[in-house]
């Protein structure tokens, strides 16, 4: 039976938890499991369940990271019905410590974890080691976060920048602005950069198009633009590319990232031959008088699928976090 050597660690995405236990002191993961959200009712069941299957005694500690703000103990999740206070939790499985932080918060914290061969470079380069990195990604949300380099390592920023505004650059973004104006209301990023956001941009252009818009949910978009052609969902995926791109860009120059541009989530790695081809280094350089800042920043697809997880094993032990 494992015991307090060990600590919980756990990636809560709006789809997906993943669980796994990390040695005192080290941030490798081990005994990884993925549960899906909507088998659980609560946080502390799919805990529970995982803890059981691990065949776990008694932990000393966990940290977990959660796809919403954390502020206070109080925590309700953004794209997910599970909410929790973090005191209850750390009670009720006797926890001597019981840390959580943004999702991608610690997706950044695990960048600088996951291996060169995991990482797929995109465009631009050779950027400014001594400056800071951002890392974005579309998934069940958009997350954006970034690493300020301090003398002894790196300082997360916890932000909710896939919540700024969506900026129109032409006619038919403005069209797409109107729709989903009404829609809404408030238009930010995420709601046209994530899962739901590629099915909002889908039905959107069908709109514009005045054609039918038959597929329903965002992996049958993405299959149909990749495997069957289908114009509107390639016009759509391809869109998508560039407006993510634009974003990423708009926050290198926000951030100062020109240390270099780390995307995660769910969605750019399962589509990554088409990414290479699509229109994001357009949108991503396209900066006017900043093009060559742009150039100059390396931009890389992370496929580490537990990057989540290398950062919040590394959460326990920095002081910064």
């Amino acid at each position: 039976m494992i015991t307090a050597d060990y600590s919980l660690v756990g990636d809560i995405g709006g789809t997906n938890a993943r669980f796994a236990l990390t040695e005192r002191g080290k941030v490798r993961p081990r005994m990884i499991e993925v549960l899906r959200c909507r088998d659980y009712g609560t946080l502390d069941d799919a805990i529970e369940h995982y803890l059981e299957k691990a065949g776990v005694g008694s932990l000393h500690d966990a940290c977990l990271a959660v796809a919403s703000p954390v502020q206070g103990t109080a925590v309700k999740m953004t794209n997910n019905s599970w909410q929790f206070d973090i005191d209850s939790v750390r009670r009720r499985f006797g926890w001597t410590g019981f840390r959580v932080i943004n999702d991608f918060t610690a997706m950044a914290l695990g960048v600088p974890h996951v291996s060169d061969k995991q990482l797929v470079h995109v465009c631009g380069g050779p950027g400014d080691g001594s400056r800071p990195r951002l890392v974005i990604g579309p998934g069940t949300g958009l997350g954006v976060s970034g690493l300020v380099p301090v003398s002894n390592g790196w300082v997360p920023l916890a932000t909710e920048g896939g919540h700024v505004d969506f900026a129109p650059t032409d006619d038919t973004e403005m069209s797409i602005l109107k729709i989903l104006k009404a829609k809404f209301g408030r238009v930010s990023v995420e709601r046209v950069l994530c899962g739901e956001g590629l099915l909002n941009l889908y039905r959107t252009h069908a709109e514009i198009q005045g054609v039918g818009a038959p597929l329903c949910t965002p992996e049958a978009i993405t299959m149909a633009a990749i495997e069957a052609g289908d114009p509107l969902a390639r016009h759509t995926l391809n869109h998508f590319c560039e407006l993510l791109g634009r974003v990423a860009g708009n926050a290198v120059l926000t951030l100062g990232s020109t240390g270099g541009v780390y995307l995660c989530g769910g969605i750019v790695p399962r589509m990554l031959d088409f990414f290479l081809a699509s229109p994001f280094q357009r949108g991503f350089e396209d900066k006017g008088r900043m093009r060559s800042m742009l150039e100059s920043t390396p931009v890389y697809v992370v496929n580490d699928p537990y990057t989540g997880l290398l950062g919040v094993a590394e959460a326990l032990g920095n002081p910064e976090v």
